[in-house]
């Protein structure tokens, strides 16, 4: 005897005891669910039918628990996806995030959690000082967004300047940029730590000229946008600052940087043994 996994759609798995241990699937079953592509089903099926004849569930209750663990295997495969496809820097979340350390009013830091503004297709530009918790906050909004079935892609302006350079040769840039705002949330991080390449600056613009008033575009950077002008050519950057603030939020941050503090303070690493 051994013990057996019964799961339903509502529940998480519960143990049950005193069951059979679970024989294989017949082979013709087996191809069966590869065949319809079940890889969910198939893996706990054996468990779930010895737990269903010895606890006597009724017909309807066994395909809901079948069911119910392909649906839950999709999801947290779908989920691995997305997060994958995002290519976050660093794996942050809101539950490092300390609210009461950011200079962002707290409404404003919940507001911006519900992602409304993400289904309501406006921007979110955060710009301040070094270490004052932008890149930290866009990572865990893109995670939430995520979780919540969105899709993500992050990148950094030189990855936009090899983007456009590795599609100009063969006249794809704009196919490229259409793939890319595949995805419901386009970040684009640290703006104004360095200078601004012309591939980079025109990557960008057709970025958010693309992503106009159809995706969210998130950026953050160390000037406000209607400072742009300083990283790139003036024309470029009126055009860029018009489209992405036009329906945006922006959110000044401010302060001395987190990450200086927690070095002066010894806790940005761990102590020596």
């Amino acid at each position: 005897m051994s013990t057996a996994t019964r799961t339903t759609p509502e529940t998480k798995p519960v143990i049950a005891t005193g069951v059979p241990s679970a024989p294989p699937l017949p082979d013709d079953l087996e191809a069966l669910l590869r065949r319809l592509r079940l890889p969910h089903i198939r893996r706990h099926a054996p468990q779930v039918l010895a737990t269903a004849k010895a606890q006597r569930w009724e017909p309807a209750e066994v395909l809901r628990a079948l069911f119910g663990v392909e649906a839950a295997g999709r999801e947290r495969s779908a989920l691995a996806t997305r997060r994958a496809s995002a290519a976050f820097p660093t794996g942050k979340t809101f539950d490092a995030w300390t609210a009461e350390a950011s200079s962002i009013p707290a409404p404003t830091q919940q507001a911006l959690r519900t992602l409304e503004w993400v289904h309501r297709r406006e921007n979110l530009v955060v710009c301040g000082p070094s270490g004052t918790g932008k890149t930290f906050l866009l990572e865990a909004l893109g995670q939430q967004a995520v979780e919540a079935g969105l899709k993500v892609a992050w990148f950094t302006l030189e990855d936009l300047g090899v983007l456009l350079r590795r599609h100009r040769a063969d006249d794809t840039v704009s196919k490229a940029i259409t793939r890319v705002l595949r995805a419901d949330l386009v970040v684009v991080d640290d703006i104004g730590l360095l200078p601004v390449a012309q591939d980079a600056a025109e990557g960008l613009y057709r970025l958010v000229d693309a992503a106009y008033e159809k995706r969210s575009v998130a950026v953050s950077s160390n000037l406000h946008p209607a400072a742009f002008d300083e990283l790139m050519p003036k024309t470029l950057a009126t055009a860029t600052v018009d489209r992405l603030l036009h329906h945006a939020h922006v959110c000044q941050t401010s302060g001395d940087s987190v990450r200086l503090s927690q070095a002066l303070a010894g806790q940005g690493v761990r102590p020596l043994a």
